[in-house]
């Protein structure tokens, strides 16, 4: 009788599962924050029937219980990248999202529904993850660590990714190897720094006063306060890979002098977007070529150095290296404040005064 009871109790499980998947997935709107023009935090929308889009081959539908505001978000809602996205409002903010996986399309082999998964979609998505229901690709997502909470896990894939992609596709660092990182108190710097350090290289970073303490904490060798400390003459020797993730004037003169011959030069701040917003697509996207090509030329040939633009882009190798070292304890972006999604122009508003200095969560019920 215990065994058929059990039998009983697992098929009734397993049915009530089967239909909150159904039911979830066959649900075609959802809550959201919606973008309907440029602007302040005021005009972010939260709306409860946004149409949820059907699923491609390679897409999974994912519920999401925390993402994180990144700096892109505040740009792209003030205007930043409108020759690409004005034609495309109303869109969906968010790039980071921790939740489950809810439903999969038909070429998804690595990924299963009620897995909890984190990731990060391509700077350029329209549908963002502000959503109950994000759609991402299947290499944009990964099988979240249970040692990390949704909350601590949404702060890391788009910064870390970022890092991901400076430092192991274009610079190709490695143990013994030196780094030295400009701004090493944001998202993206405090993963620059752990991922650099997870490989064996010693690392030195300027940031302000206020993040000495986290930047050493993640394993920086070196901490310079650039506010009152002489830059020049307190760094010492030469660095293989400069990440910059300031991109003024002033830290390109600092990194592009303290390179080793044959060393990179990557900066965060390239100038694609903002000349497609002031020229259009049609002259702006070349004048930044140009002028991209004009720099590498100009470096190489004066420095002997490396000059890069870097974005983030989805890398599956990466996401998965990024969730081994969130396992282990050794990456970890600090989540300063969370906000319920319908504080949303809270938040936003919060970071865009720079009341709060960390990361900023928005949580999904």
């Amino acid at each position: 009788m215990l065994g058929l009871w059990r039998r009983r109790e697992a098929a009734a499980s397993a049915a009530a599962a089967l239909w909150k998947c159904r039911t979830v997935y066959t649900a075609k709107e959802c809550r959201a924050v919606v973008l309907p023009r440029f602007g302040g935090p005021g005009v972010l929308e939260l709306r409860s029937s946004v149409p949820v889009p059907d699923l491609k081959p390679q897409e999974v539908l994912v519920r999401a219980h925390a993402v994180s505001i990144n700096p892109l978000d505040l740009r792209v809602r003030s205007g930043y990248g409108r020759s690409i996205f004005e034609p495309l409002l109303p869109l969906i903010l968010g790039r980071d999202v921790s939740g489950e996986v809810i439903a999969t399309g038909a070429s998804v082999s690595s990924l299963s529904i009620g897995q909890e998964v984190f990731g990060a979609l391509h700077p350029t998505a329209v549908r963002g993850t502000y959503a109950d229901y994000a759609i991402l690709l299947e290499d944009e997502l990964s099988v979240k660590p249970s040692s990390v909470s949704h909350v601590e896990a949404s702060a890391v894939p788009f910064a870390a990714l970022t890092a991901w992609r400076a430092l192991k596709c274009t610079a190709r660092i490695s143990k013994g190897h030196r780094l030295l990182v400009l701004g090493g108190g944001g998202a993206v710097g405090l993963a620059a720094i752990q991922l650099a350090v997870a490989v064996g290289c010693s690392v030195s970073t300027l940031c302000g006063s206020k993040s000495i303490e986290r930047v050493m904490s993640v394993g920086a060798e070196e901490a310079i306060d650039y506010r009152t400390e002489d830059v020049q003459s307190t760094i010492r020797g030469q660095f293989d890979a400069v990440l910059d993730t300031i991109g003024m004037p002033e830290t390109e003169r600092i990194g592009v002098n303290i390179l080793k011959k044959g060393g990179h030069y990557m900066t965060l701040q390239g100038e694609a977007a903002s000349f497609a917003d002031k020229y259009g697509l049609a002259f702006g996207l070349p004048a930044a070529t140009a002028i991209l090509l004009k720099k590498k030329l100009q470096y190489k040939y004066s420095h002997g150095i490396e000059y890069s633009w870097t974005y983030m882009r989805a890398d599956a190798e990466g996401l998965d290296e990024i969730g081994r070292l969130l396992e282990a304890g050794k990456m970890k972006i600090p989540v300063e404040k969370t906000f319920p999604i319908a504080e949303v122009r809270q938040a936003h508003e919060a970071k865009e005064k720079r009341l709060i200095h960390g990361k900023v969560v928005l949580e999904l019920y």
